[in-house]
């Protein structure tokens, strides 16, 4: 595919990455906990289902249009994650002993790695690749049956998210749910809110699915404010187990979705990996960061100013991603030399 087709949608692959971090520390209830939590947890929450939607516009479409066979695409993509999965679990597992969240049984153990996450942030990777690999075994059977499961799903999923509170003292429904529960912490997840997602995002690299550019601008304007408005009201009338699903999320993420593919221009390359770097490092930053503040005894400015930590992580995460690139850049291309000189 032609890169110079997609600025925007790289462009905005770092905005998304903020906003998880923003997720993560919520940096604006130092003024106003209401405020923040539109921005935040209502706003904020496009960034993944963003992500897993460039999964299924560069990754599982052009499996599929060539009739399932060309592998190589879907294979590199799910090696890759499997593989940044594996080493993530592994660079946090210092941090999970210190903060006593290693699994204890058997259980427990397969609950994080395939729902929950090895760490708090990383549930994406297992949910990205279960998603995938569940609409791939749809699909063949019939798009028409992965729509349908997938809007099912999202559905159910919706109620043991910010809806949980209509059908928690419901006697079958809550039972339900608990059963859901003891399986998987969240319903935001590779079965329930992965799929939708990552089948749009294969639905929208074909054209006929396509709006025209008034009606994107204005649907998309429509539905964030809809969707900020449903995200509010589920908050305050404690309806919420979690918020990362809304019923609008998904009209809003249609639209945003083709308005970034329109930006004409062509980004660097680097933003493609350097901001699924953000996305892995930034907790650790926000424990260095803590670190940090109890040494210097700045705790006030660093960590209860809410918005300073969230720019202090930002800044310390963009260095460290720097300087992790420019050393495997370097790395990578003395290979290639040596390669050229005929080096083993």
């Amino acid at each position: 595919m032609n890169t110079k087709k997609f600025a925007g949608i790289d462009y905005f692959r770092f905005a998304a990455a903020f906003m998880v971090i923003a997720i993560h520390i919520s940096p604006f209830t130092i003024w106003n906990k209401d405020i923040d939590y539109l921005l935040t947890y209502c706003l904020g929450r496009v960034a993944v289902p963003f992500f897993l939607m460039t999964t299924g516009y560069f990754v599982l479409a052009p499996y599929i249009l060539s009739d399932f066979q060309k592998q190589h695409s879907v294979r590199k993509y799910l090696t890759k994650n499997i593989g940044l999965y594996f080493a993530a679990t592994i660079f946090y597992l210092p941090l999970s002993l210190y903060s006593r969240n290693m699994p204890h049984s058997i259980a427990e153990l397969l609950k994080q790695l395939f729902f929950d996450g090895t760490f708090y942030h990383l549930w994406y990777f297992p949910a990205a690749i279960i998603g995938c690999i569940l609409l791939i075994f749809l699909i063949k059977k019939s798009l028409r049956i992965a729509v349908i499961f997938s809007i099912i799903a999202y559905v159910i999923g919706l109620f043991g998210d910010s809806y949980y509170g209509i059908v928690k003292d419901v006697p079958f429904l809550g039972s339900l749910y608990d059963g859901i529960f003891h399986i998987s912490s969240y319903t935001r997840n590779g079965i329930f809110f992965a799929p939708v997602f990552i089948l749009m995002g294969v639905l929208l690299n074909n054209s006929k699915f396509h709006c025209s550019t008034h009606i994107l601008k204005l649907g998309f304007v429509v539905s964030l404010v809809l969707m900020l408005l449903e995200g509010f009201l589920t908050y305050t009338l404690k309806l919420q187990k979690h918020n990362s699903m809304y019923f609008l999320l998904i009209p809003t993420m249609y639209f945003l979705f083709q308005l970034l593919l329109k930006i004409p221009g062509k980004a660097p390359a680097w933003l493609r990996n350097d901001s699924m770097l953000l996305y892995i490092i930034h907790p650790a930053v926000i424990v260095l960061i803590r670190g940090i503040a109890k040494v210097t005894k700045s705790t006030k400015l660093l960590i209860d100013n809410t918005f300073v930590q969230y720019l202090s992580v930002c800044l310390l995460s963009l260095i460290i991603v720097y300087f992790i690139t420019l050393v495997f850049g370097r790395r990578k291309e003395r290979c290639i030399k040596r390669e050229e000189h005929g080096l083993s």
